[in-house]
């Protein structure tokens, strides 16, 4: 009987997403899900070979008959929406599509863009079961996955940090949540100027942690690790529920034939002695205002995908003004 690579073995007790917008790497390591956000979007619309796809958006966004900002906005939903098309041609699974990071901070129009994307998705004869529309964990991220979680609209709460964002977002009744481990692991380094082996990596310990909360009280939000900078903090991880990974750390896993051992499973979870916590706004906003790496991970997360989006419209204008 041939030997599983370390990837195959993976996905016998973790459910192994796609970290990327590129259809190559998807067909290539088979993932079940697929996650993208405006940085990856924008990398792939650069690309000759999905060329293609964004002059679809621009051509699809001028029948819907807006102008000037309006226009371009149209055209923004509709190349995130059409990578999303190709990508659910390629995986079985979900996919998840991002809002606009610049509403991180207004419910309404964050319920808003997600009813649109869920809308479009539709009208191309794409079920929402597939969809998972990805929110900033602020508080009013949060709020909002509250009311499109009840309308069946399914979130991945994304930019979260530490255990207030993943409570608060389990409570609201998100679909999952996608802690980062390794920007995590980025502020650790920067602040006390060492590196960190896997079992003490401030990444996998969190997200162990949040893990752990979850079993232990129930919670049905799935937990997908994220954001990972080594493998070492990929197999620290193995049996939690989903792992997003890039191609680059999905190709040293298939190269790799290093038994995968599980890490995680609900049953040992579910013995944590991690302590229940109550949450309202004010108490949400003060843990967070504690957590200084939380505040800013998450503050620098969402300038940067605002930036990356500035970039990604830039394109869409000189595509429309031609």
């Amino acid at each position: 009987m041939p030997i599983m690579n370390s990837l195959e073995q993976l996905k016998q007790m973790t459910v192994v997403v796609a970290d990327t917008g590129d259809f190559t790497s998807m067909r290539k390591y088979a993932p079940r899900d697929a996650t993208t956000n405006p940085t990856l979007i924008l990398k792939a619309a650069t690309q000759p070979e999905y060329a293609e796809i964004v002059q679809r958006a621009v051509r699809d966004g001028r029948a819907a008959n807006v102008a000037g900002d309006g226009l371009v906005a149209r055209v923004m939903q509709e190349v995130l929406v059409q990578f999303g098309r190709e990508i659910l041609a390629i995986i079985p699974g979900r996919v998840s599509t991002e809002t606009e990071a610049h509403d991180a901070f207004d419910t309404e129009a964050l319920v808003r863009g997600a009813r649109a994307f869920i809308a479009r998705y539709g009208e191309l004869g794409i079920d929402r079961e597939r969809v998972l529309i990805k929110i900033a964990s602020t508080w009013e991220g949060i709020r909002a996955a509250e009311v499109l979680e009840k309308e069946g609209i399914h979130c991945n709460m994304t930019l979260l940090f530490g255990l207030p964002q993943a409570v608060a977002c389990a409570e609201a009744g998100a679909k999952l949540i996608s802690p980062f481990v390794g920007r995590i692991l980025d502020w650790h380094k920067a602040k006390e100027g060492r590196e960190f082996q896997a079992e003490e990596d401030p990444g996998v310990l969190s997200v162990r942690a949040i893990y752990a909360y979850y079993k232990k009280y129930g919670y049905a939000t799935e937990v997908m690790g994220a954001s990972f900078r080594n493998v070492g903090e990929i197999l620290a991880l193995a049996g939690c529920d989903l792992l997003t990974i890039s191609p680059a750390l999905l190709g040293e896993l298939q190269k790799s034939t290093d038994v995968v051992a599980r890490r995680l499973s609900p049953e040992s979870a579910r013995a944590s002695d991690v302590e229940r916590l109550t949450l309202s706004e004010s108490r949400f906003r003060f843990l967070m205002n504690e957590d200084p790496m939380a505040t800013e991970k998450t503050a620098e997360g969402i300038r940067l995908f605002a930036a990356d989006t500035r970039k990604l419209e830039a394109i869409l204008r000189r595509e429309l003004a031609r």
